[in-house]
């Protein structure tokens, strides 16, 4: 049995994430747990939300509630929607818990024993109505490049233009409004990142089965320009980690807080203690994930995430890592993923654009969303969500060749040989060539998901259903019963077969469609092909099953229609 330790990128708290973020990190990831569960294997896969920082103070404002009461809210939504969503987590933890307070601290602590911490005097801009420094983004202003008169203090969204606040004319603070801005010196903690750059560098190039997309982000950071700097990982902010040095002052730094991109990858392994603490379980089970002298020497570690997330976990966070001096487990495969865009332009959040979690699940089950963002899976560039391609996709793969064959199956058995699996005769030539075809269908299926191929696992999944349909339509069991009703039953019995291999297959995919399949199989049988011909065998002649109900609607044109009328604006 192999272990696997999953992570994805953990969403951030101020709202509901919408469909990009979800098949960016979680819902690969999610697919990548099944799989390996399925096979057998032992899995940790956990996920959090990233709860610290300033939007989380303004999101908490404009909700009218305090910051820590937000937090917590939101974390509730969040868990629900990734539950209706499928989401297997282990566990669901969250960046604010007491677990993430110690192990930040801890690790700031080491940094600092590792002379790889310094601090650094700074000007910032500090609000007197809001009685705070400012960061960058929560100054606006007119930009003196294209006049936008709502420019953020770190770069202007009409021209893109990159910005430092004081270039801005007439600033004012994002949160108040107030024009009472004064530039006063403060005092950080940087991490010296660039002390690490070769360690970095070589650890990096250790990757040799990385994608492109992630190694070359990576070594960007790394070469361009002056290579990579020093990274500020304080803030002077009241909601988040107060900075220590493990359980000890920090002279100089009291009322700051870490920065939010520091303690939120640490919340992966304080996750994990979340974890065993929430059963009452000893340290010693997460540090046999976490540590490698403790037992994670044989787990593989992988990690999901959006581009944008690249350079936090190739190089700060494993900057961390490294120069804690610590055994801690090292990520082994960062699978990272390009962006998907809604209908001809972007997702996003702040600005309410493209449909959201909640709102696709209101729509639609779970299954039909899981399927159409793997199955177009954002990997080597770019993708689109457009109405058209998705009523397209639904209809013709999870209606038309899954759903179609199930209930074409199940049917024509009750109508000719009752609710059981017939007996029949011996396979034929038509049924060992399905067999061979199926065998090197599903060996490629699990070559696709153990690469973490996403959309071409999602083809040969598709592939495997086509052949099912293509025996159906060729043996023609409702004919063939006309004159030999034995060898129809053995189609038959063949066919129901097919229906819980398709299920166990299908389930990292659409699991709950799989569930209902095996639930109408009457099976608990889910498991993984090894020997076809065996899989295929698995229910045996007088098994009883029960008809399903259907298991994928199609899309009308009017439903299409009215959605994406109603998905055209922006959320409010």
């Amino acid at each position: 049995m192999a272990r696997y330790l999953i992570t994805s990128a953990i969403p951030y708290i101020n709202g509901i994430k919408h469909l990009g973020n979800l098949v960016g990190s979680q819902l690969p990831a999610d697919l990548f747990a099944r799989f390996q569960r399925g096979r057998g294997n032992e899995v940790l896969f956990l996920c959090a939300t990233d709860e610290h920082g300033t939007p989380a103070e303004l999101a908490a404002a404009k909700a009218g509630k305090p910051v820590a009461e937000y937090c917590a809210e939101m974390h509730e939504v969040q868990s629900d929607i990734a539950n209706r969503f499928g989401l297997s987590f282990d566990h669901f933890g969250r960046s604010s818990s007491p677990q993430n307070h110690r192990l930040t601290q801890h690790f700031a602590g080491k940094l600092d024993e590792a002379g790889l911490i310094r601090e650094v005097s700074e000007r910032q801009v500090y609000s007197n109505a809001d009685g705070r420094f400012l960061p960058d983004r929560y100054i606006e202003g007119t930009c003196p490049n294209c006049g936008y008169d709502k420019a953020r203090g770190d770069q202007c969204e009409n021209c893109t233009k990159q910005l430092d606040p004081t270039d801005l004319i007439n600033p004012r603070s994002a949160i108040s409004g107030s024009t009472d801005l004064k530039v006063r010196e403060t005092k950080h903690l940087y991490l010296r990142q660039s002390a690490l750059k070769d360690e970095l560098d070589s650890w990096i190039d250790s990757k040799s089965d990385w994608p492109v997309l992630t190694t070359s982000i990576a070594k960007k950071w790394l070469h361009d320009g002056d290579g990579l700097q020093d990274r500020g990982i304080t803030r002077d902010l009241d909601w988040g980690i107060p900075v220590r040095k493990g359980e000890a002052e920090w002279p100089g730094m009291e009322g700051k807080v870490f920065y939010v991109w520091f303690d939120a990858p640490i919340e992966y392994i304080a996750c994990a203690k979340e974890w065993t603490d929430a059963r009452g379980a000893p340290d010693a089970e997460w540090e046999r994930w976490w540590r490698t002298d403790k037992g994670a020497d044989d787990v593989r570690y992988i990690q999901f995430m959006g581009k944008d997330n690249v350079p936090f976990h190739t190089l700060s966070f494993p900057a961390t890592i490294l120069g804690s001096g610590e055994p801690w487990k090292m990520v082994d495969h960062l699978k990272s993923f390009n962006y998907l865009n809604y209908d001809g332009g972007q997702f996003s959040t702040s600005q309410g654009r493209g449909v959201f979690m909640d709102q696709a699940l209101d729509i639609l089950p779970a299954d039909y969303w899981r399927w159409w963002l793997l199955s177009h899976a954002p990997e080597s560039s770019d993708s689109e969500f457009t109405w058209e391609n998705f009523q397209v996709s639904v209809n013709k793969d999870l209606a038309d060749v899954l759903g179609n064959f199930v209930s074409r199956i199940t049917k024509f058995c009750r109508s000719k040989f009752g609710e059981v699996v017939p007996e029949g005769g011996a396979y034929g030539a038509a049924e060992t060539a399905l067999i061979e075809n199926l065998t090197t269908r599903i060996r490629a299926y699990e070559g696709f998901m153990e690469a973490m191929e996403v959309r071409k696992s999602a083809q040969e999944l598709r592939a495997i259903w086509v052949l099912g349909n293509e025996y159906l339509q060729s043996a023609a069991p409702w004919t063939t019963f006309k004159e030999d009703p034995e060898t129809a039953a053995m189609q038959v019995r063949l066919g129901l077969n097919l229906i819980r291999l398709y299920a166990v297959l299908s389930a990292p995919f659409i699991p709950d469609a799989s569930a209902r399949m095996l639930a109408a199989m009457q099976t608990e049988d889910a498991t993984w092909p090894g020997d076809v011909a065996e899989a295929l065998a698995a229910l045996p002649a007088g098994h009883a099953f029960t008809v399903p109900d259907v298991l994928f609607a199609k899309i009308a044109d009017e439903q299409r229609e009215d959605w994406q009328t109603r998905f055209a604006g922006v959320r409010t």
